[in-house]
């Protein structure tokens, strides 16, 4: 018999560090960068560049059509230079737009269709050791064609493509989906009893 002593996770414990300072030196569209001035006992004083996203949430949506198909839309993201298949997703275009908004926008705008439901299942942390930033992660069904908007110069031409929850599983684990909101839609519906998410 061990022992050893475990305790339980606990994510608000006291912070280890001290924040001593902190100042915006990037500001844009998507998102601000701060630099972070901390302290501790151990390491003393550094610093650090903490990304705060604008407006609330990013989103992502994982629809699924009346016959069990998921539309995944082609883009090409220049930070990595490669293309990228995704569920629809993205920001606030304006700083009153809510999550539900921004999900029943970008699922019109980036693959065509509108929704009779949405359901919130998720919501995750981006990257916690840079970023603040949360994405929201939606379940559409009872999905209507629609005419789709435009994504932008960085892709002319996204295409979108329908696959059954087994084919975007098996695209999930072999790597060809590398998108982590598109990684974590898909795995948890595969995992979801009866395929269905926040019922």
């Amino acid at each position: 018999m061990s022992n050893e002593t475990y305790r339980r996770f606990d994510p608000w414990r006291t912070s280890p560090l001290k924040e001593e300072s902190r100042k915006q030196i990037v500001k844009s569209h998507y998102f601000n960068v701060d630099q972070v001035s901390l302290s501790s006992p151990q390491a003393g004083t550094f610093e650090r560049y903490v990304l705060q996203g604008n407006n609330g949430d990013a989103v992502g949506v994982l629809a699924m059509t009346d016959d069990g198909l998921i539309p995944l839309v082609e883009q090409y993201r220049i930070p990595t230079h490669r293309w990228t298949l995704e569920i629809p997703g993205g920001h606030a275009a304006k700083q009153d737009e809510k999550p539900l908004d921004i999900a029943v926008r970008k699922l019109r705008e980036e693959a065509g269709y509108t929704a009779d439901r949405f359901v919130q299942f998720a919501r995750f942390l981006d990257t916690p050791s840079f970023s603040a930033q949360h994405t929201a992660l939606f379940f559409a069904t009872g999905l209507h064609p629609t005419d789709r908007g435009d994504f932008g110069p960085e892709t002319p031409r996204p295409d979108v493509r329908l696959y059954t929850l087994d084919q975007a599983y098996e695209m999930a684990v072999n790597g060809t989906i590398v998108d982590a909101k598109t990684l974590i839609a898909i795995l948890r519906l595969h995992s979801a009893p009866d395929h269905q998410l926040g019922q």
